[in-house]
């Protein structure tokens, strides 16, 4: 076996160690628990069960949230670590090292490695589902430490004209700033959009189904791939990317690529290219790959 990767979430728990090929060879599943002291049990339960079958294995854990490099505090909406030092008091009771980063720049970096940013470069992995976020990866490289805030991409600004323009609302993000673009692009943000522009009450699934023959479900839809493109638009002016790689719940809509991509040139400089769109190939399975990938690749940097 070559490392293990531990899916935190906010419902479910699951580790997965990987073989040589990088296929998932064991894995094991447990609730999410609602108290600090509980999380620590069963994380700590789980990091043993791989520990005793495989000592010395690299582990990477994915979570959602972020931690406070100067404090090494959890800020995180849906496990009940917030405010907890959670990767250090982990390592304690588990009596070893792991690598920990955010679940969304386990998903970038596992696409970059394994998955549909493999042939490039160049890529910005990027999750549309609850919320909005990714990472950068160069080169095989998360671009930004994994503690770090870079890949925090539903939290730029929602584009004013595009405020202006719809007579959109300013909105509270779930960090506690003011017109993140997540409140807007996430699949709740969408819903959002539909409320503001029809009130009517629609989840995104209705949306995308409905956008090709209900006049107002055309326009929210139409709404939210211009807000997408002018998000996208800023990693172009940024980094220039080689592929923007897309995933969670809403990139299962069929048609997002092409549609997506049309929306991003129509924004775009006149004359010049867009990147590449596309869509994950790891599903379940890469943000649990990505942080077994982080914690190898940890351990072969010493």
């Amino acid at each position: 076996m070559i490392a293990a990767g531990i899916d935190l979430g906010g419902t479910k728990i699951e580790a997965q160690v990987f073989d040589d090929n990088w296929d998932c060879a064991e894995k094991q599943r447990s609730a999410t628990p609602q108290t600090y002291a509980d999380l620590l049990s069963v994380v700590s339960a789980q990091v043993s069960w791989i520990e005793k079958n495989h000592p010395g294995l690299p582990i990477g854990i994915g979570a959602a949230g972020l931690i406070a490099p100067s404090t090494g505090l959890a800020l995180t909406a849906n496990l009940p670590a917030s405010g907890k030092p959670f990767p250090k008091d982990l390592a304690r009771a588990s009596g070893r090292a792991i690598t920990y980063l955010n679940d969304c720049r386990a998903f970038a970096l596992s696409e970059a490695i394994f998955g549909a940013g493999r042939p490039f470069r160049t890529m910005v992995g990027i999750v549309f589902g609850t919320g909005n976020g990714g990472g950068v990866v160069v080169d095989g490289q998360l671009l930004s430490p994994s503690l770090g805030v870079g890949g925090e991409f539903g939290h730029l600004y929602a584009p004013a004209h595009l405020v202006k323009t719809y007579d959109l609302p300013i909105v509270q993000c779930g960090c506690g700033r003011m017109g993140c673009i997540e409140t807007f692009v996430s699949g709740r943000g969408m819903s959002r959009l539909a409320q503001t522009l029809t009130g009517r009450a629609v989840q995104p699934a209705d949306i995308a189904s409905a956008r090709h023959h209900d006049p107002q479900m055309k326009k929210v839809w139409h709404v939210w791939c211009e807000l997408v493109a002018e998000q996208f638009l800023a990693f172009d002016y940024i980094l220039n990317p080689d592929v923007i790689v897309l995933g969670g719940g809403l990139s299962n809509i069929s048609g997002l690529c092409d549609e997506l991509g049309a929306a991003m040139q129509n924004a775009q400089f006149k004359d010049f290219p867009i990147p590449k769109i596309l869509l994950a190939q790891g599903g379940d399975v890469s943000g649990v790959r990505g942080a077994a990938y982080a914690a190898w690749q940890e351990a072969q940097n010493g």
